[in-house]
């Protein structure tokens, strides 16, 4: 299991914290085979602190992000929730395979896998600057576009993120780590 541990917005994980992290994310490698990836984002906001703790092995994704006063409360909050993605994952997996199972015992010919479709040529291709601007200039440009998603340079960063709206009417955002 490899294991980053990302400081952000000033925050500074102590050698106390990155063992606990260290052991009790260990607890989750029954789960997996082997080449599991663990990245972890401990970050300072405000008087919060907040714990991204992204798991990925063989093309799967789990994914927690929890935030408290205190980091410590966080672990605790955090992989119980991504163990429970985890077995309930395993479980889908299982069902998959067992009907599959059943299903191929039944057919009474032989089964042959379509050649894979071809993905779909790029229609169009737009190149453009990015210019610095607030995260409300580029709400304000997604309404003026009528778009579903905006990708601009935030000025406060300094990185590329992408405003989108998501069904409900919200906005989310999309901060690229490079």
């Amino acid at each position: 299991m490899k294991i980053d541990i990302l400081e952000r917005n000033g925050y500074t994980v102590s050698q106390r914290l990155d063992r606990i992290l260290r052991e009790k994310l260990e607890k989750l490698e029954k789960y997996f085979d082997n080449d599991v990836n663990v990245k972890i984002v401990c970050t300072k906001e405000a008087k919060l602190e907040k714990l991204e703790i992204t798991i990925t092995s063989k093309g799967l994704l789990y994914r927690s992000e929890v935030s408290s006063d205190n980091m410590y409360n966080n672990i605790d909050i955090a992989l119980p929730k991504l163990e429970k993605q985890i077995v309930r994952n395993s479980e889908k997996r299982k069902e998959i395979k067992a009907k599959g199972s059943k299903q191929e015992n039944f057919l009474p010919f032989e089964f042959i896998e379509d050649e894979p479709e071809e993905l779909p040529s790029i229609y169009k291709r737009k190149t453009f600057d990015l210019d610095p601007m607030l995260v409300d200039d580029a709400r304000f440009a997604i309404e003026r576009l009528g778009h579903d998603f905006y990708v601009f340079l935030n000025a406060e960063t300094g990185k590329i993120n992408i405003l989108y709206r998501r069904k409900d009417g919200k906005y989310g955002l999309i901060d690229l780590v490079y």
